[in-house]
């Protein structure tokens, strides 16, 4: 299989997976604590990833990879799961994720700052497009919904683009499942000691879809994703293969419709199609 073609089969089984984080979390902060969840999760993945890293005798990254790991782990291990956890508190599944229209965005904008990516001029205008369309539904919704909310998802998409961007530079080197294994073994400590830190004097309250949340975004959102994802990346570009991010609000929705059984307003479709639509147009001028 070609090195792109693959690099998109990737990055679009990576998307798949992501498309579930959302709902996923806002099933399991109605249970948990954000912060509780956040590392949790991350410590769960954590383990598993020194697992894989010491089963394949991983050889260990180089000094000079360990910022570029740290950026990851703040990017994606942290700062993307606890914002998001946080925003959920506030607004719908359905509506934040809305705002992964804005990924494809960040990614491309840090993939040629981190990564050297140098998109065609036309990619930027589908992009920023997509963007704008996303944009023009936050501030549409924003008076009615959560303004706290939106600002904590926008700062998550920040964060994450910086993540994915760093990983993918980084996977080209050590690897795409190495790449989140490192970073994940690298913010273990942090993590399991905020996880008993935070950790409840009870789960009598906790419900099995809870569990089930949990356990999806330890280990499909925080690990499995990644396998791909960054595999995807790597392969096919940053900016390139970023933008299948546009696909993952129609995925995701369609989750928090049937799963969640949550409102999805005329509004919500019409902007998810117009993002979809932008991904075919800065496809062909990616690169």
């Amino acid at each position: 299989m070609d090195k792109a073609v693959s690099g998109w089969v990737s990055g679009f089984i990576g998307v798949l997976i992501f498309s579930g984080s959302l709902p996923a979390t806002r099933v399991a902060v109605m249970d948990f604590d954000p912060i509780f969840l956040t590392s949790s999760r991350a410590a769960i993945a954590g383990l598993l990833g020194l697992a894989l890293l010491l089963l394949f005798r991983e050889k260990r990254p180089e000094r000079g990879d360990l910022l570029s790991l740290a950026i990851v782990a703040l990017g994606v291990v942290v700062g993307f799961p606890l914002l998001t956890a946080l925003a959920l508190k506030h607004v719908t599944s359905a509506h934040s994720i809305i705002f992964v229209g804005l990924l494809p965005l960040a990614t491309a904008i840090f993939g040629v700052l981190r990564g050297g990516d140098r998109p065609h001029p036309a990619f930027w205008l589908f992009s920023c497009l997509g963007s704008a369309l996303v944009a023009g539904f936050a501030l549409v919704q924003g008076v009615t919904a959560s303004p706290v909310g939106d600002s904590l998802m926008l700062a998550a998409i920040i964060v994450c683009g910086l993540g994915y961007a760093e990983g993918a530079a980084l996977s080209r080197r050590l690897g795409g499942w190495q790449v989140i294994c490192w970073a994940l073994a690298l913010s273990l400590p942090i993590m399991l000691l905020l996880t008993f830190v935070t950790l409840p004097p009870s789960f009598a309250g906790v419900g099995s879809n809870a569990w089930i949340g949990l356990a999806y975004v330890s280990l499909f959102s925080m690990l499995i994703g990644f396998v791909f994802w960054y595999r995807g990346l790597a392969q096919g570009g940053i900016a390139a293969v970023g933008q299948l991010q546009l696909l993952q609000p129609f995925f995701g929705l369609a989750l928090a419709a049937t799963l969640l059984h949550e409102k999805v307003s005329p509004l919500m479709i019409v902007v998810t199609l117009g993002v979809v639509a932008c991904v075919f147009g800065a496809k062909k001028f990616a690169r």
